[in-house]
């Protein structure tokens, strides 16, 4: 991996001094608006889509080397942020369309990577789902897509994190036991694709290899996988990079998280850190809109930093400095 100094620099705005990236995400936008509906009758407003993530901002990074959030509704959170917090900004739209199974990727219509960097961003964010397994046709279009993607930042001397969630298109749910089976080559598969220095990715964000909740050990349910057969696919998943990676939560618990990074460590994993959003600030989401900010605040300052104050605790443990990569 090689870094230009701008883009080194900036890196190091974003990792701890260890060189541990340890951020807090909150580029949610659809998913934080179903979250917000279930609490009330009404859809949520942009006012308080705005001020809940202002809140998040305001009282938690103070305790994350960065923050990842969307230009959507996220640019007054990012007048809030802790100054030495670092800044991701997300490039892409929400969601994706559900009519069609090939899940294209989309940038914001009137963002740019320039329009981005001009907004403070020390990096731009971007997620792609990808199925190693759809039509040649349909990945085509998606590495092109990466690619221009690459060449924006790189011409903006900007690091590139791209976020990659694997899908199956033949099965429906991803939370099944026949995706857990198959999601281990899913994960490493696409690892290896857009590693490759056309992309001109600097960081992966990816989902850890396996289905926590379907290994033996993490899960009082059907066991896909042996404890065995999961270290093995960490460790596949650590040879498929030279790049340094960063696991995303994927909103399961903070509990289950901290413990899957220590067993991703175990195996052998030298990923370099975290990009963590709902096991961090999801149970703030109820207090808000039944609450009001104030409530929020005080949630976020009791169970908010606890939530992030032991996930650091574990990431000083796990985790391994990008700059070994770089």
């Amino acid at each position: 991996m090689v870094l230009t100094e701008n883009k080194r620099r900036l890196m190091e705005q974003l990792s701890t001094g260890s060189g541990i990236i340890s951020a807090l995400a909150f580029d949610q936008r659809g998913a934080l608006k179903k979250m917000m509906a279930k609490y009330q009758p009404e859809a949520p407003t942009r006012e308080q889509i705005e001020e809940l993530k202002s809140l998040v901002s305001e009282e938690l990074t103070k305790y994350a080397s960065s923050i990842l959030l969307d230009p959507e509704y996220g640019l007054p959170a990012v007048e809030v942020k802790d100054p030495a917090a670092g800044l991701l900004l997300a490039y892409e739209k929400t969601g994706y369309d559900a009519s069609t199974t090939t899940r294209l990727p989309d940038c914001l219509n009137d963002w740019s990577v320039k329009r981005l960097k001009e907004k403070g961003a020390d990096a731009l964010k971007f997620l792609l789902y990808y199925d190693v397994d759809s039509a040649d046709d349909i990945n085509q279009q998606k590495q092109a897509y990466i690619e221009r993607i690459g060449s924006e930042c790189k011409a903006e001397d900007i690091p590139f994190y791209l976020e990659i969630l694997a899908y199956d298109e033949t099965i429906a749910d991803a939370a099944s036991a026949e995706y857990a089976a198959v999601k281990p080559r899913k994960v490493i598969e696409a690892m290896k694709v857009f590693s490759d220095e056309r992309f001109g990715v600097d960081v992966l964000k990816v989902e850890v290899p396996v289905n926590m909740n379907y290994v033996e050990g993490f899960t009082t349910g059907e066991v896909v996988h042996t404890k065995e057969e999961a270290a093995e696919f960490f460790r596949q998943q650590e040879a498929a990079s030279h790049l340094p990676y960063i696991y995303l939560s994927a909103g399961v618990s903070s509990k289950l998280f901290q413990e899957t990074l220590v067993f991703a460590a175990e195996s052998g994993a030298k990923f370099n850190g975290v990009l963590c959003g709902r096991a961090t600030w999801s149970g703030s989401v109820e207090v808000y809109i039944k609450e009001g900010p104030e409530a929020t605040r005080t949630w976020l300052r009791e169970e908010g930093f606890r939530n992030i104050d032991e996930l650091n605790q574990v990431l000083v443990k796990t985790a391994t400095p990008w700059t070994e990569k770089a």
